[in-house]
């Protein structure tokens, strides 16, 4: 690959939720390490499966990977950051007085104080003077929450010069001065073509293609100007007699095809759809080398009827039996969350309710994916910018009313913090999530990660709203995560596809959801092969895997399992949505 060629130090693995940034970013990994260099593989993803991959316990320090002499592995948790965080302000409190270290630890215990502390950490890779390792790879979260990351050095480099007093979320200001040249640091190694490389990551997938299009031009923009394309699963059909198979080699070389010009002139690599799961080493290495065809055992798959569970027309069914209510989609990026969401806020339409579909997404696809509009269908999507902007104009208007304009340019001036944007989100996101008592809400969630950040956020508000009103004597109260936590006002639906590590991250899912005491509805198994009738033998292997994941599922995951079959045409559009959850 020609990405291994005199790679810059630094490396940033980005692209739309699924298309192989972990599998990807690890090989690469394993190849520098194997041929000498000391590399450290960084995951800045709170929902990555590493662990999975590498067969390794990860944690908040580098740790080595057995089978792969250099290479070591660094999973930057956003809790145990903010915890160290929170321990590391206090610590240069000039007063140790007990009220005061209270008072520290609470402002520092919201969702933006978590955001700071693992940008703090990730950015101290970034700006280290000692360099330990060769290479650093950044493995991502999905494209929107990894842009709001890789704008976060110029933001808090621009923040912090202008604030001589700081935020809430970031402590006193006495003990920022060590973060500010941190992050000046950090914007300088990110900007500096020699140093860094942003991968796009992408399937031969026209959406996939056209977020990478949209990643490079915003990264651009950030001043992050060296870039390189890879193309992931480029199939080829084997059977030239197999309709299936063509099918899908022709969707992907027309994906290709249309790839907008600013893209195609990057630097590229194809890697060909490989018939195995990446897990392990061995499949890890043979992912890069076209000469290591690595099979998995291709068993004739067995049609068991007990394996074919009911379509997305069923689940609209029971979902159209309740008259109003809060539907979250949630699941691993890449998955098909946003058809999936589309296709059940229409099935619910057609069985004559009114809906409200909207995404918390920063990438959102919503407006593409619909490619229409509906009547009873209203569509809106929660934009992070116009949001912090309302955010803004509301307490100007409120808390600010009464203030000296000195008093008033302070606050303006605290209002700039990043951190303004998490709260402004929440904010929006408990708008609509109440709007769910007179009518259907469904929720196009951002990809795990970045929705169990959204979670967190949530549980901290709730939290605090208890707090407060017992203390004002008020007993009766209805936050946010008290609407998440009724099954009556909500049904979590996770999206998954039929492959190993997708099914593993939504069961993790699960257990996060299940541990704020929130359960999921059901499942919903994506762009499913089995009884499509392919006979290629790259397929035809995927497809003997794919059957040990329903049965993984069905034997005690999923409550409730769903699916959507493989689409020859895919569903785009409402018209073809439409079809996948008709009447």
């Amino acid at each position: 690959m020609n990405i291994l060629t005199k790679p810059t130090r630094f490396l940033f693995f980005t692209g739309k939720g699924g298309v192989g940034k972990t599998s990807l970013s690890t090989a690469v990994a394993i190849t520098l390490a194997d041929s000498g260099k000391r590399v450290l593989l960084v995951s800045t993803d709170a929902a990555s499966n590493l662990d999975e991959m590498l067969g390794i316990k990860l944690q908040n320090s580098p740790v080595p990977v057995p089978g792969v002499e250099g290479l070591s592995v660094l999973n930057i948790d956003p809790d145990h950051a903010a915890e160290s965080y929170r321990g590391r302000v206090v610590a240069q409190l000039e007063s140790r007085d007990d009220k005061e270290v209270a008072k520290v630890r609470e402002e520092l215990s919201g969702a933006c104080t978590t955001e700071i502390a693992a940008f703090d950490e990730f950015a101290s890779l970034l700006a280290d003077k000692k360099p330990e390792y060769d290479h650093i790879i950044f493995d991502t979260a999905p494209t929107g929450h990894t842009l709001r990351l890789l704008s976060l050095p110029k933001a808090w480099t621009g923040f912090l010069k202008d604030n001589d007093r700081g935020a809430s979320c970031l402590g006193p200001h006495s003990g920022l001065t060590m973060q500010q040249e941190r992050f000046e640091r950090a914007l300088n190694s990110l900007s500096d073509q020699t140093q860094t490389t942003v991968v796009l990551v992408a399937r031969a997938d026209k959406g996939a293609i056209n977020e990478a299009a949209r990643t490079s031009v915003e990264l651009h923009d950030l001043g992050l100007d060296n870039q390189r394309l890879i193309l992931n699963g480029v199939f080829e059909a084997k059977n030239k007699a197999d309709m299936v198979a063509l099918s899908i080699e022709k969707l992907g070389k027309k994906a290709i095809e249309e790839m907008p010009g600013a893209l195609a002139q990057l630097p590229r690599d194809e890697v060909p759809l490989r018939t195995f799961d990446t897990v392990g080493l061995k499949a890890l290495r043979s992912l890069l080398d076209d000469k290591s065809s690595h099979p998995l055992q291709t068993n004739q798959v067995t049609h068991n009827p007990v394996l074919h569970p009911e379509g997305l027309d069923r689940l609209a069914d029971q979902l159209a039996k309740n008259e109003h209510g809060l539907i979250m989609v949630m699941g691993k990026g890449g998955v098909g969350k946003t058809t999936i969401a589309a296709a059940l806020a229409i099935g619910l339409v057609q069985r004559g309710k009114t809906v409200h579909l909207s995404t918390t997404d920063p990438a959102a696809h919503i407006l593409g994916t619909l490619n229409g509009e509906m009547p009873g269908l209203k569509v809106s999507k929660i934009d992070p910018k116009v949001e912090t902007q309302n955010y803004v104009d509301k307490i100007l208007k409120t808390k600010g009313a009464k203030l000296s304009q000195e008093e008033k340019d302070l606050m303006v001036e605290d209002l700039r913090s990043p951190c303004t944007e998490e709260v402004a989100v929440f904010h929006a996101f408990s708008k609509i999530v109440s709007e769910a008592q007179s009518s259907f809400v469904v929720l196009d969630t951002a990809p795990t990660g970045h929705s169990l950040l959204l979670m967190d956020a949530t549980g901290a508000y709730h939290r605090q709203a208890i707090r407060d009103l017992k203390k004002a004597g008020i007993t009766k109260v209805m936050t946010p995560l008290m609407r998440l936590q009724d099954p009556d006002y909500t049904k979590i639906i996770l999206v998954t596809l039929p492959e190993v590590t997708p099914v593993s991250q939504a069961s993790a899912l699960q257990n996060d959801l299940r541990r704020a005491e929130v359960e999921p509805f059901a499942w919903v198994m994506n762009k499913r092969l089995l009884a499509s009738g392919t006979t290629d033998p790259i397929l035809t292997a995927r497809m003997t895997s794919e059957q040990k994941q329903v049965e993984r599922v069905k034997s005690g995951l999923a409550k409730k399992i769903f699916v959507l079959p493989w689409q020859a045409i895919p569903p785009i559009g409402i018209h073809e949505l439409s079809k996948v959850v008709a009447i």
